[in-house]
């Protein structure tokens, strides 16, 4: 593969997409080749069917090396919240006398809060905020001078089950994998820098699963992964209307909440069935399913209550409310919040499903061109 080009591997909670890609010009992506399929998903503590998760994957990757005629050697997969711990910690360094800080200085800082977790491994540290000795709130404190370092910090773990998983699956073919905190990619990405240094809410709504977040810095100060979402709303139309769990899907996008025309009934056909539908039935359901999610939002938002998180508007993005018309209004007036809708700002890309795969392909870019060999010796001649 390309030495400009990364391979991910975004693993969500109903589907998998193998993506190959570099930036381009102005912050742009160019994107080689990509392929989505579906899987069974995942509860709380494994997937349920690793073995179709395994044809999956192995049907995405081969695709999309048929596609740039080249093997994948290199691979950064996307760790959902679900098998994702997040361990904010303060930590402080003191030195000798004062000195210039420096890229060795921040390591010291990052390694001295690393420890061991039973049952995960490793997989990155951020900072939120930085605090110099003479009690300055800093991004960024390389250059500075102090007798004293500490900052904020968020120390990322994958579970060893999701890891040796994956390492599993990829076990004959001869691929370096390297593992990304998925959240943390897409908040990074998705939300501007100026507003996560003041604090910021994120929500990644997803088919299965969905993980909340309070945002701080470069960091995450607080993450929860809840088992609501598009999926368990369609659930609910499956029982209510005796469909198909496929046809229940088909049926949410033709929801609109707060339609003008929602009473009456209307002919729902779904390959080949037809199916009569209760309008206020339906916007009825649907409203129940999200009021599961606006529990989980209220329970995190109490959690984590703050006056540094009042009046913040809530971020949303990934692909489970966003074909819902109506949906983000309902859990405004729901969570007495606002929530704003986030997407790529890419043609084409430019929808919330997206989001995820786009974060991952430019923190592994990112990651890709540090443990380059330019990079590497710049580090040795500089210590930078």
């Amino acid at each position: 593969m390309s030495r400009k080009s990364v391979a991910v591997l975004d693993v969500r909670s109903s589907e998998i997409t193998v993506l190959i890609g570099e930036r381009g010009v102005n912050n742009t992506f160019v994107f080689k080749a990509s392929r989505t399929e579906p899987y069974d998903g995942y509860d709380e503590d494994a997937f349920f069917d690793t073995e179709k998760l395994a044809d999956a994957v192995t049907r995405a990757l081969t695709a999309v090396e048929q596609i740039c005629d080249e093997r994948v050697r290199e691979l950064y997969i996307g760790v959902p919240g679900a098998f994702t711990r997040v361990i904010p910690r303060e930590q402080v360094l003191g030195f000798a006398k004062r000195r210039r800080i420096g890229q060795k200085e921040i390591d010291a800082l990052f390694e001295s809060g690393k420890e061991s977790l039973e049952g995960y491994r490793f997989m990155r540290a951020t900072s939120m905020i930085y605090v110099t000795g003479d009690n300055r709130r800093i991004v960024n404190p390389s250059g500075l001078v102090s007798d004293v370092l500490s900052g904020v910090l968020s120390y990322f773990y994958c579970s060893d089950y999701f890891a040796e998983t994956m390492e599993h699956i990829f076990s004959d073919m001869k691929i370096a994998l390297h593992f990304l905190p998925t959240q943390l990619a897409m908040a990074s990405y998705l939300i501007p820098s100026e507003t996560r240094d003041e604090y910021a809410l994120f929500f990644d709504a997803g088919f299965m699963s969905s993980t909340l977040c309070v945002l701080m810095g470069n960091g995450i100060l607080a993450q929860r992964t809840y088992f609501v979402g598009k999926g368990q709303i369609a659930v609910k139309l499956m029982q209510r209307f005796a469909l198909s769990y496929e046809a229940a899907v088909a049926l949410l996008a033709r929801a609109n909440l707060f339609s003008k025309d929602n009473a009456g009934r209307f002919e729902f056909s779904f390959r080949g069935e037809t199916y009569d539908i209760d309008l206020d039935e339906l916007v009825e359901c649907v409203k129940e399913g999200l009021d599961e999610i606006c529990e989980a939002i209220g329970g995190f938002l109490e959690e984590c209550s703050s006056k540094e998180l009042d009046y913040k508007p809530l971020c949303v993005s990934g692909e489970g409310l966003a074909d819902i018309r109506g949906a983000l209004e309902h859990i405004t007036k729901r969570i007495s919040r606002i929530c704003e809708p986030l997407a790529p700002d890419l043609p084409y890309y430019n929808k919330p499903a997206m989001s995820s795969r786009i974060a991952l392909v430019a923190m592994a870019y990112d990651d890709h061109l540090k443990s380059g060999w330019l990079n590497k010796l710049l580090n040795v001649i500089f210590g930078g």
